[in-house]
C-alpha cells in the first residue's frame, strides 16, 4: 500500500437512502458507489431524478460518491461526466474500461475531474486505467469468481504493480458478496472495498461473540440478584 494512502476505506454499493445513512450511523463509511442497476433497484428513473438522488446521497455522506455515466462514446461520456462532477464536489465520476473510456479518464482527470474506472478484469486494464489518469480502479471480485477466475488474485497483482511503478490510482475492490472478501482484500492491499451493506454487517458477527455476551450478561444477572 502507497505510504501517503490512509488505511482501507469502506464503500457502500448501493443507491438505497436508508442503507447509506445506517452505514453512516455505524461510524466507518467512507464513501458510496452507484450504477445504474442500483438507481433502477431503488425505483429512481428519469434523468432529472438521478441527478437529484446523487446530491441526496452526497448530502448523507462526507466522502467519495462514485456517480456513473451511460454514454460509451467519448464526447458522451465528456458531457456526462462534467455534468455529474458539477453535482456536488463528492462526485467521482465511474468511466467503463473501455477505449474511449480510457481518453474520457486521461481528459477528465486533466481538467481536475476526479475518476473511476469500473468494470475492471485484468491486471493490464488496471495499468492503462492508472497510466490515463484514474483515480480509482475497480476491479470486480465476485464476477471474477463466478467464472472460476481468482478475483482477490487480481487485486493482489494490481497492487503488487502499482506499488512497483508507484501508481497513485487507488484499487477499489468492487463487486463484493461476503465479508471474507473485504478481509481478504484487505490482507493483499486494496485502498478502498465498496460492498452491499450486509457484507459489511455480516463482519461483525461471531458466534464467540454472542456466547461470550450472553454468559457475560447471565454471571451479571446471578450476581446482582
Amino acid at each position: 500500500m502507497h505510504a501517503n494512502l490512509n488505511v482501507m476505506k469502506f464503500f457502500i454499493d448501493t443507491a438505497n437512502l436508508a442503507q447509506i445513512k445506517e452505514a453512516n450511523d455505524l461510524g466507518i463509511l467512507d464513501g458510496v458507489t452507484t450504477n445504474p442497476s442500483l438507481m433502477a433497484k431503488e425505483g429512481i428513473k428519469g434523468q432529472d431524478a438521478i441527478l437529484k438522488h446523487y446530491v441526496d446521497i452526497c448530502n448523507i455522506v462526507d466522502g467519495d460518491v462514485s456517480a456513473e455515466v451511460i454514454s460509451t462514446d467519448f464526447e458522451g461520456m465528456i458531457t456526462e461526466g462534467e455534468k455529474l462532477a458539477s453535482l456536488h464536489e463528492n462526485i467521482v465520476v465511474k468511466i467503463p474500461m473501455i477505449k474511449d473510456g480510457i481518453k474520457a479518464i486521461k481528459y477528465l482527470s486533466s481538467k481536475g475531474i476526479r475518476t473511476n474506472c469500473t468494470l475492471v478484469f485484468s491486471a493490464g486494464q488496471a495499468i492503462l486505467a492508472a497510466k490515463a489518469g484514474a483515480t480509482y480502479i475497480s476491479p470486480f471480485i465476485g464476477r471474477l469468481d463466478d467464472i472460476s477466475y481468482d478475483g482477490i488474485q487480481l487485486i493482489a497483482e494490481i497492487s503488487q504493480i502499482f506499488a512497483v511503478q508507484g501508481y497513485q490510482t487507488q484499487i477499489l475492490a468492487a463487486s463484493i458478496r461476503n465479508p471474507v472478501h473485504i478481509i481478504k482484500s484487505a490482507q493483499v492491499g486494496a485502498h478502498v472495498i465498496t460492498s452491499p451493506l450486509s457484507a459489511i454487517l455480516a463482519l461483525l458477527n461471531h458466534p464467540l461473540t454472542d456466547k461470550g455476551l450472553a454468559q457475560f450478561l447471565e454471571d451479571h444477572a446471578k450476581a446482582n440478584g
